[in-house]
């Protein structure tokens, strides 16, 4: 017998279970889209054994999504920008351009979070350097993401109607763990690659924005997981596993996909370092599947799934029923720093003067890398790594220009498992990595990467862990 066929629902006898409903947002919320993609021939050298220093094809276009968020009409806007492109060679690169963005948009830097997909296939954000082949061409193309960025935000702005925004959460298992100790040696190297035995994190948050009229006007996928599919072998501007994702998404949903990269440090696809484009695109799909699920999977806009009593049938049955929900207009954002102690690493002069001297090209690249973060850091004993977080309604964004490693973003949501937590690295520039205090004892690209001491990830989450309850509080 049909629920509805049979007697109404009788009165419960114990307090009825809480209803099920979705973190959401709601106010005014615009999308703009804006095409980055740079010309053939550009310097975008991004492997230490490629042979190659330019691009010579286009895969798929390097986009910019620009998400723009507000309370009210009358209240400051808070502007997201998802763009694919890889890393800023140093801080002051970022902060240069962010400088002249927030002044030409009128915005405080809290306000702002430009979001990098880490794409390992385009050009690194940097000032031209006449000593790389296709150099000459990124003073160009970095003015014209200057330019575009612009418009993008007020096109955004200028789109905005009344919103909400729902988050759900599901799994996918594209991203697997990545340090696996090198069985060819018999010291404790660590290679960057897929260990079968590790267990990643797999937790995929999705967002929904719909309209009044519960149109959907765009998805967010939050996901941990490098976007190095293609490596020394790949030729081609790509925005990597994403490009394909976001077009997928936009074919079934019909509106723009957005992309919030999590905290990835210690996670990559099973099959990476390729030059076959179709790999990367197969991951794409499949992170997209998963997000789709995880929107088919969700209640309807504005609604919330109650129990509204019991229905005597073959069996007693519990029935639930959509009914409308109360959706929070909390918009906030905060910046706070954390004090991350710096290794004993040479000057920037010095680390140059080996470059210089360096006749092996893998050996050149890591050496150009590390003087160009230590000329970012600076030579003190000390860095005040900058943490954003932004309170959207029932979820909590925060994350850093760093590359944490995930046990952070599972450390924090078991830390406040009732509040959705977005995680993500590589905002508002980017430096190095953060990983676990216990590696530090072993042979692993991450720790000799960075430039951050032993510590540096554990001080990061009790600084985020602060700002996620000050945000909370608020």
């Amino acid at each position: 017998m049909n629920p509805s066929q049979a007697s109404q629902p009788t009165a419960a006898s114990t307090p009825a279970p809480a209803p099920f409903s979705h973190p959401s947002f709601q106010g005014l919320i615009g999308i703009a889209r804006a095409d980055i993609t740079p010309p053939v021939g550009v310097y975008s050298r991004n492997w230490g054994a490629a042979k190659h220093d330019v691009a010579t094809s286009i895969h798929r276009p390097l986009t910019l999504t620009v998400l723009t968020i507000k309370a009210s009409a009358s209240e400051a806007p808070l502007v997201f920008i998802d763009a694919d492109l890889g890393w800023w060679k140093t801080p002051q690169t970022y902060e240069s351009f962010s400088s002249r963005l927030l002044e030409a948009l009128s915005l405080k830097s809290s306000q702002l979070i430009f979001a990098l997909s880490h794409t390992h296939a385009g050009p690194p954000l940097m000032d031209a350097d006449d000593s790389l082949s296709g150099s000459d061409l990124l003073n160009a193309w970095m003015e014209d993401l200057f330019e575009k960025t612009v418009k993008a935000v007020q096109d955004s702005l200028n789109s905005q109607v009344e919103s909400t925004l729902d988050w759900h959460s599901g799994r996918c298992n594209l991203a697997t763990y990545r340090d696996l100790p090198d069985p060819s040696v018999e010291n404790d190297r660590v290679l960057c690659g897929f260990n079968p035995s590790g267990t990643p994190d797999e937790t995929l948050i999705v967002g929904r924005i719909t309209d009044r009229s519960g149109q959907l006007r765009g998805t967010i996928t939050n996901y941990a997981c490098h976007p190095t599919t293609l490596a020394w072998e790949n030729e081609a501007i790509s925005p990597d596993y994403l490009g394909a994702m976001r077009e997928t998404m936009q074919q079934v949903t019909g509106a723009p996909a957005l992309f919030m990269l999590g905290a990835c440090g210690d996670l990559a696809p099973r099959n990476q370092y390729v030059g076959d484009v179709e790999v990367a695109d197969h991951h794409g799909r499949q992170l997209a599947y998963a997000s789709l699920a995880v929107l088919e999977d969700m209640e309807p806009s504005g609604q919330q799934l109650a129990f509204t009593g019991a229905v005597e049938s073959g069996a007693p049955l519990a029935v639930w029923k959509n009914q409308p929900v109360e959706i929070s207009s909390i918009l906030s954002a905060d910046q706070l720093t954390v004090e991350l102690p710096i290794k004993d690493w040479p000057t920037a002069e010095e680390l140059e003067k080996e470059r210089l001297a360096c006749p092996d090209r893998a050996l050149e690249e890591r050496l150009r890398r590390k003087r160009d973060i230590r000329r970012g850091i600076g030579n003190g004993s000390t860095f005040q790594l900058p943490i954003s977080t932004w309170r959207i309604g029932d979820a909590v964004l925060v994350g850093c220009c760093c590359e944490p490693y995930s046990v952070l973003q599972q450390e924090l949501r078991q830390r406040f498992p009732e509040v959705t937590i977005l995680c993500m690295n590589l905002i508002n520039g980017s430096v190095g990595y953060l990983p676990p205090a216990e590696l530090y004892d072993t042979d692993v690209y991450p720790v000799w990467q960075t430039p951050f001491d032993r510590g540096s990830l554990e001080l990061t989450l009790e600084k985020m862990t602060q700002a996620i309850r000050d945000a909370l509080n608020d």
